[in-house]
């Protein structure tokens, strides 16, 4: 590439479309609008996806399934990176400051992928049953924190 082989984009000089601008702009009278008809009238205006009285593409889809509001969405941790930590006791907090989880104030559940050999003291919102088999044959303990501890306080009363 060379300053011989540059020229400018296509379409890049051509002027501006300007309507309703009288016969000698070379759209005159009708402005581009053509005759008659909705679009022609001043002030018209269709609803997004109004394809002219047929039913419109986003009608004429399948819908499918529903998007569940009161998800429980959890930060997935395996054994083996509790195992690279070092750590003896973790809890949420200790995740999110060693970088394992990304968000501060997240559920986190503990999967069984991988060997522990280390006793270690874990406390999270749920343990998978091979995860929880074998935190406790390494020695270690595992403590569910609750998920939402007002509302048995309300249940008991």
């Amino acid at each position: 590439m060379n300053l011989s082989t540059l020229h400018k984009p296509y379409k890049s000089t051509e002027k501006k479309k300007r309507v309703g601008r009288g016969m000698g702009s070379g759209m005159g009278k009708t402005s581009t609008r053509g005759h008659k008809g909705q679009r022609s009238r001043s002030g018209s205006r269709m609803m997004r996806g109004f394809e002219g009285g047929q039913m419109p593409l986003h009608r004429r889809l399948p819908k499918r399934g529903f998007t569940n509001i009161f998800k429980k969405e959890f930060q997935v941790v395996n054994l083996t990176r509790l195992s690279e930590l070092g750590v003896k006791t973790i809890t949420p907090e200790i995740l999110y400051e060693l970088g394992v989880t990304s968000k501060k104030n997240v559920m986190v559940k503990i999967l069984g992928n991988g060997e522990i050999k280390t006793a270690i003291t874990i406390s999270a919102h749920k343990f998978s049953e091979s995860a929880q088999e074998k935190i406790t044959k390494a020695g270690g303990k595992t403590t569910v924190i609750e998920l939402y501890p007002a509302a048995e306080k309300a249940e008991k009363k």
